[in-house]
């Protein structure tokens, strides 16, 4: 699996929260869809923060290992 990261990614638009955040402050996920081919994902409480930036399949690979429970805890 390929991913960077952006050091500060405030300034990309159009980030939204993921359906499996809890909507109580804490484990927020955003994501972006501004970049053609790739995933850009942050810390919804860090927003100036560091983003991953996955390729499309990159992340397509990542979500389906998080639901098959392939990764381990930490």
């Amino acid at each position: 699996m390929t991913m960077k990261t952006i050091p500060n990614a405030s300034t990309l638009p159009g980030w939204r929260k993921s359906s499996y955040s809890n909507g109580q402050g804490a484990e927020c996920v955003e994501v972006a869809d501004c970049i053609p081919g790739f995933v850009p994902v942050r810390d919804s409480k860090s927003p100036s923060g560091p983003a991953l930036v996955f390729t499309v399949d990159g992340w397509t690979s990542f979500v389906a290992a998080i639901k098959a429970e392939e990764l381990p805890t930490v």
